[in-house]
C-alpha cells in the first residue's frame, strides 16, 4: 500500500546532472517533488504539521494517491494524522454527485447523517464536512483534503484545499 516515504525519493542520476548534452534532463529536487502529488501542486500547508509519507492504493476501480503528514510519536509511541491530501482517479467519478456516492461507500458514511455543505474550491465544486473537503475536478479526477480539526481551523482546511489543484 505504501508508495514511498518522502525520504526515499532521491532518483537524480549523475549522468543527467553532470551531462553537457543539449537534451539532458535533471530530475526534480526532493523539495520540488514534495510540492506535488499525482500531478497536483500543493501551494499551501498549515503550520505545525508533521512528517509526510506518500501512499498509492486502489478501491473499487478508483486509484488514490495521497500524502499524509503525521506528528509523533507521543509518550505512548502513537502517531497522529495532521493532514491528508489525495487525488482520486477513476471512470466512475463522473460528477460531484458520483464522487459523493463513491465516498459514502468508501468511507462507510451514513448518507443521511453526513453533514455536507456546498463549497467552491478555486474553480471546482465541492462538498465540505467538519474535517474534510472533496471536490470534482474533471471527469475521472477528484481531490480530497482532510485535517485534524482539534488542532487546525476550518480556514486551514479550505486554504489547503484551494492550494491543492492540478499543475498548470
Amino acid at each position: 500500500m505504501v508508495l514511498a516515504a518522502l525520504g526515499v525519493w532521491t532518483t537524480a542520476t549523475a549522468a543527467a546532472v553532470g551531462s553537457s548534452a543539449p537534451h539532458a534532463a535533471v530530475s526534480p529536487s526532493i523539495e520540488q517533488r514534495a510540492r506535488t502529488v499525482d500531478g497536483f501542486v500543493i501551494e499551501h500547508l498549515p503550520g505545525g504539521i508533521g512528517t509526510p509519507s506518500d501512499f498509492e492504493y486502489e478501491w473499487e476501480d478508483v486509484v488514490f494517491h495521497s500524502r499524509v503528514w503525521e506528528t509523533g510519536p507521543d509518550p505512548e509511541g502513537a502517531f497522529q494524522v495532521d493532514l491528508t491530501v489525495k487525488t482520486l482517479r477513476g471512470a466512475k467519478l463522473t460528477d460531484l454527485e458520483a464522487l459523493k456516492t463513491f465516498l459514502v461507500e468508501y468511507e462507510e458514511k451514513d448518507p443521511a447523517g453526513w453533514e455536507l455543505r456546498p463549497v467552491k474550491i478555486g474553480p471546482y465544486d465541492g462538498l465540505a464536512a467538519a474535517d474534510e473537503v472533496f471536490y470534482f475536478v474533471s471527469p475521472g479526477v477528484a481531490a480530497e483534503v482532510s485535517l485534524d480539526r482539534t488542532r487546525f481551523a476550518e480556514s486551514d482546511l479550505l486554504d489547503t484545499a484551494t492550494g491543492f489543484h492540478p499543475e498548470a
